[in-house]
């Protein structure tokens, strides 16, 4: 499998899991008619209808805004598809994957609800308490695996191919004179 194809399997099995996590939160569990559900020590399901981008910032009432960041969110998992087609890494193919899946994901919660459904309460950060679903997960984890590539296995990338065009390895290089 190669990493594009790895990518775009891993776009399509978030945005699946995420709606079908939703549909489950929303109509097996009832979750917009229920109190607060304690999942052990580890967190709470809660429903928020989360109206605006992260952490609810730029909150959208009117169909324009709404509309518009489903728009913008399609845009970006386009533009994400165009970076991903052109990519040849394992990590940045993972990362990339990601996103676009949790964009689609919360994209079409936009469009169908109005709002991303979020659920997961992670009550024992109390200093900022966040309500997220697995969209948003997979979007914090692919925006990681990018900066991983970015920051770590690019100086890598670079290290391997100045050493390949001095024309040895690092050790070959220290031990010339």
């Amino acid at each position: 499998m190669t990493p594009r194809l790895l990518g775009f399997s891993l776009a399509a099995l978030t945005f699946v899991l995420d709606q079908a996590l939703k549909a489950w939160i929303l109509y097996g569990l009832r979750l917009p008619e229920s109190p607060p559900i304690r999942v052990g020590w580890l967190f709470d399901l809660v429903m928020v209808w989360n109206r605006g981008i992260s952490y609810g910032l730029f909150q959208q009432h009117e169909d324009w805004g709404r509309y518009g960041l489903v728009v913008l969110s399609v845009a970006a998992a386009v533009g994400l598809g165009i970076w991903l087609m052109r990519s040849s890494g394992w990590v940045l193919a993972l990362g990339l994957g990601l996103l676009i899946g949790g964009a689609l994901g919360n994209a079409v919660d936009r469009f169908v609800y109005g709002a991303v459904v979020d659920f997961v309460l992670l009550y024992w950060i109390p200093v900022f308490p966040y309500v997220f679903n697995l969209a948003d997960s997979a979007i914090v984890a692919g925006v990681g695996l990018l900066l991983y590539d970015s920051l770590v296995l690019e100086g890598r990338r670079g290290h391997a191919s100045r050493m390949a065009n001095e024309g040895g390895t690092s050790e070959g290089a220290s031990n010339q004179p």
